[in-house]
């Protein structure tokens, strides 16, 4: 792959963009023709896809830049269409890069698959006739998906809980049991509801009790991806405050998301603002991802932040961040969106895996981007004027008059769609 490094990018036109991507990167025609047509998704695609379908409904999709992962450069597809998210990922990553670059790692891809027994006469009974029988269940559980056997996966774990045995409440008395399985490079969820819903029965005889849900945990806590990054200070410096002014803002501002709830849900709103946008691009389940994220920052009891910030001995900024991953690379809309499958051959994906780490990588970028405006001007100096254009094209601008509005509209500091309007009408007279 080229650098990930393309200077002026943004000042292109939308052609332009295409061109270069063409010329600098290997697409099949088929991949290429994708990105041309009115209705990259068919209706007809579309139609088999879910049910009742009426159309399609788009979201720009654009790239993050200057991306150098464990050495490695990547151009990031994101789906979104709030202002100046791409922008954000983009200027941090090209900070990051002029520090070595982020460093990442994954987790085999182990889900979890739970089946849930209630009416048992003795549970502590039940539990141990399914640990007893555990070799048994885990090679029922495969028999019934021997396709992911035979790519390396399948289940390989189990273990089982009982909750609430001493509850007066019947209904709140369970046997949980939870299958491991490793899903390769699917996300998995069609792999494992098949291997749980298929071992149920011999579970009820095991536990003389009755199954009732038998379904993934989309809290994936053994599938896990990570990022760090390390930048000196002075990369950091901008405008009137310094390298050291920033990264001490930063760690003030992330020890708020740690210390409240209030705050860290907006914190990591933010760092979902770059992850969702890529898992969207590549065809994943982003509600699956956006769940075990958050449920993830609440493990020690209570919510927190997603990252971490801190300065090292050397007096560097130290980033980092951990997530549950359930991303594939393989079935479902990954399959069968064009764009996803352009999204992923753009980023040269080889596995899940890798996947995951690219996407935590950009978590980490988008929550640097929002505390260190945050700590310097304030959130709104850069957003406004990104948005300005939105705003300007609610109001009725198009071609050169967009930007014209927009800048406008930022010079005197009234970013809002009547005044858009007002300059609208004085550009058209």
């Amino acid at each position: 792959m080229k650098s990930s490094r393309i200077p002026g990018f943004y000042n292109m036109s939308v052609e332009q963009r295409r061109e270069l991507l063409k010329d600098n990167y290997h697409f099949s025609p088929e991949e290429w023709n994708n990105l041309y047509r009115k209705e990259p998704l068919s209706t007809e695609t579309a139609d088999k896809m879910i049910e009742n379908v009426i159309g399609t409904f788009q979201l720009p999709l654009g790239l993050g830049l200057n991306f150098l992962i464990n050495g490695k450069e990547y151009i990031v597809p994101m789906a979104v269409e709030e202002a100046s998210i791409i922008a954000s990922a983009s200027h941090i990553a090209k900070i990051v890069r002029s520090a070595g670059g982020f460093q990442t790692e994954a987790t085999e891809r182990v889900m979890i698959g739970q089946i849930q027994v209630v009416g048992c006469s003795d549970f502590q009974a039940a539990k141990q006739a399914v640990l007893h029988a555990k070799k048994t269940l885990i090679q029922a559980a495969n028999a019934a998906y021997p396709s992911i056997v035979a790519r390396g996966g399948g289940a390989q774990d189990m273990d089982v809980r009982i909750l609430n045995e001493a509850a007066d409440s019947a209904y709140s008395q369970m046997l949980v049991m939870h299958m491991h399985i490793n899903t390769c490079d699917a996300m998995g969820a069609n792999i494992i509801n098949t291997m749980v819903e298929s071992i149920a029965p011999i579970v009820e005889e095991l536990t003389d009790g009755k199954v009732y849900l038998r379904i993934l945990s989309n809290y994936a806590d053994e599938c896990l991806a990570r990022a760090r990054c390390v930048i000196p200070p002075a990369l950091l410096a901008t405008g009137d405050f310094s390298g050291e002014e920033v990264r001490d803002g930063v760690i003030h501002a992330f020890e708020f998301a740690a210390s409240d709830p209030y705050r860290a849900v907006t914190h990591n709103k933010g760092i979902m603002n770059g992850i969702d946008p890529v898992v969207i691009a590549t065809g994943n389940d982003w509600r699956a991802v956006e769940a075990g994220a958050h449920a993830y920052a609440a493990r020690n009891g209570s919510y927190g932040s997603m990252t971490t910030w801190s300065k090292d001995e050397a007096g560097n900024l130290v980033g980092e961040i951990e997530l549950p991953m359930a991303i594939g690379t393989v079935g479902g809309a990954t399959r069968v969106h064009p764009l996803a499958k352009l999204s992923l051959s753009m980023m040269h994906i080889e596995s899940a895996k890798e996947l995951a780490q690219v996407i935590v990588a950009v978590g980490l970028a988008q929550n640097l981007g929002a505390l260190k405006a945050l700590a310097t001007d304030g959130i709104q100096k850069g957003h406004m004027a990104l948005h300005s254009r939105s705003v300007a094209i609610a109001a009725g601008a198009t071609g050169e008059m967009i930007d014209i509005i927009a800048e406008q509209l930022v010079e005197q500091k009234q970013i809002r769609v009547g005044k858009a309007k007002e300059l609208v009408e004085q550009y058209t007279k």
